[in-house]
């Protein structure tokens, strides 16, 4: 197996944090041309004024570098062991597909009970990609 695949995860998860960090501006910007918010608004960060249409993005960015972190590790050490099989490359595609799934959870419909049980799976995933390569790893 190219041991170089298991970066193909991993730059489109990077890539989707881009895509959701541009939605922080588009937001702010359109929701301050309509008079909903003011610069002051973000000046600590974001105060209570600011409705939670237009805060979401900036959640659903925080939530894509706490966890995922762990992830982008786990697969560089997968490859720096030449430990990537269909097993962990299958594991990080899930991945990035239970975190696509979360922040569209979260930036459309935004249902509690779903976006956790997603947002626990992945964590699950992670943890399993760690126990694998814990697994693969010589002694």
């Amino acid at each position: 197996m190219q041991q170089n695949a298991i970066f193909w995860p991993v730059l489109c998860l990077i890539l989707w944090t881009f895509l959701v960090l541009v939605q922080i501006p588009i937001r702010r910007f359109h929701a301050a041309f309509k008079g909903r918010v003011v610069a002051s608004d973000f000046r600590y960060g974001e105060s209570e004024r600011v409705p939670a249409d237009v805060a979401l993005p900036n959640r659903v960015f925080m939530n894509l570098v706490e966890v995922p972190p762990l992830f982008y590790v786990v697969c560089v050490v997968l490859f720096l062991t030449g430990t990537v099989t269909p097993v962990s490359l299958a594991l990080a595609w899930v991945y990035l597909g239970l975190r696509v799934v979360h922040s569209l959870i979260y930036l459309t419909y935004n249902h509690v009970v779903h976006r956790f049980a997603v947002f626990a799976i992945s964590n699950f995933v992670v943890l399993a990609m760690v126990i694998y390569l814990a697994l693969k790893l010589p002694l």
